[in-house]
């Protein structure tokens, strides 16, 4: 089981809610060609605030992902889609039930 996550809030600017819920569903596809990503999750928590969880088997994998194609795309993009700086939380996975 992975151990290490990153746990990053995203607030949208009004009127760029659909924008930044849209990016978030189109990053999909660079998680998924992100050998040392174990999960990656885009999630809503309400209108306007949404977030990603994600997890690494080892930090030299959460640190590539912090300097990775969706990281860098997010700050191309922030000025126009976040109403504030993102925040980004280094978390330990101390328990989970995964398929498989």
């Amino acid at each position: 089981m992975a151990k290490l996550a990153l746990f990053v809030r995203l607030h949208a600017k009004s009127g760029q809610e659909t924008a930044l819920a849209d990016f978030l569903a189109s990053a999909l596809p660079l998680a998924n060609s992100e050998s040392g990503t174990t999960s990656w999750f885009a999630l809503r928590f309400d209108a306007s605030t949404f977030g990603i969880f994600d997890t690494f088997d080892n930090d030299q994998a959460r640190q590539a992902h912090l300097g990775g194609p969706i990281a860098a795309a997010l700050m191309a993009n922030a000025e126009a889609l976040l109403s504030e700086p993102r925040k980004i939380e280094m978390v330990e996975v101390m328990a989970a039930k995964l398929p498989g």
